[in-house]
């Protein structure tokens, strides 16, 4: 072998080993890319299992705290009204369950029977709850009921412009004899008038009242429950004169009447929520809402209710009885 071939085959063997050292290297650099790659989704993955549960866990502190604030209870909402008969008032009850014009302390005629907070008691089967029977007594043409010295105090009066006195009517006024005052006659909101009576029909009820004696429920005299009762008196008056004079067509049944009162007693909005009578019945009790005319909402409410308040009055014909009325 010459020199020039020993030194071209001596080349060769170098070039052939520096290639294979190049793939050791690559391949050592892709093992070792492919270890890491392993080691992170191992430990990716192992982290997610243990530390994603803490990680929830702190997420929902903040949540069940709010939990445990949502648990004071908000404010309630107005109760229902019920009319109670102001001669019979008692001690304002320890509970309040309904609205009212008097207090009454819930007492009940027969065992608890039910899980209403009203009394059990025997009676017919009507909407609405009536504790007695009464007959309905047709008003006289221009009467209008009168609202009692509670509600007269509630509901802001205008006042008076005093009339000029000449000097001769001054000194015959001082001169003569003072004429004794009429006697206080008790007004229809405390005994019922002679010339006009709401029909009640005593209700069959089953509630939760164990405490026994004459049907009643826990209810408290509100500013609220004296103005509703006027209103009640007002709008329930007119619907009977007109019922008396056009309702010979209306059908059993029964109708639902919402409407707003605005503060100076103007009524909008006034709606049918529900009529299972027929639409002469339903016209007629929408005719008295919207005829009637409504004294002011007092200041007290207002301060509750600065835009008015909704209504809701239920509408009762039954052709072996007089028309009557509930509240919802």
């Amino acid at each position: 072998m010459t020199t020039a071939e020993f030194i071209i085959g001596h080349s060769a063997d170098d070039a052939a080993e520096r290639k294979k050292e190049a793939r050791k290297i690559l391949w050592a650099l892709l093992a070792a890319l492919g270890i890491h790659l392993l080691i992170g989704y191992s430990l990716a993955v192992f982290g997610g299992l243990l530390y994603s549960p803490f990680s929830v866990i702190e997420e929902d502190k903040p949540v069940e705290l709010t939990f445990v604030d949502l648990a004071t209870p908000a404010p309630a909402k107005n109760s229902t009204f019920i009319e109670n008969d102001e001669s019979k008032q008692t001690a304002e009850p320890k509970e309040k369950t309904f609205e009212s014009n008097a207090n009454s302390i819930a007492a009940s005629e027969l065992p608890a029977s039910g899980a209403a907070p009203l009394p059990s008691q025997e009676g017919k089967d009507r909407p609405g709850i009536d504790f007695k029977t009464r007959d309905y007594v047709p008003p006289v043409q221009g009467v209008q009921p009168q609202p009692s010295v509670a509600e007269q105090s509630a509901t802001p009066q205008p006042s008076a412009q005093p009339t000029p006195v000449s000097k001769s009517e001054e000194f015959a006024m001082l001169t003569s004899t003072p004429t004794p005052p009429p006697q206080a006659q008790p007004s229809s909101s405390t005994k019922h008038r002679p010339d006009y009576q709401r029909a009640l029909t005593k209700v069959r009820i089953s509630g939760n009242v164990a405490n026994p004696g004459s049907s009643s429920v826990n209810a408290s005299a509100t500013a609220l429950g004296r103005y509703t009762k006027l209103v009640w008196n007002l709008i329930v008056m007119r619907a009977s004169t007109y019922f008396d004079s056009r309702g010979e067509n209306s059908a059993y049944g029964s109708v639902d009447i919402e409407f707003v009162i605005e503060p100076n007693g103007r009524v909008r909005d006034v709606t049918v929520a529900r009529n299972t009578s027929n639409q002469v019945f339903a016209n007629i009790m929408l005719q008295a809402i919207t005829d009637t005319p409504l004294p002011p909402i007092p200041q007290d409410i207002l301060s509750t209710y600065p835009e008015g308040f909704e209504f809701d009055a239920g509408f009762d014909y039954i052709p072996d009885d007089s028309v009557t009325v509930h509240t919802r």
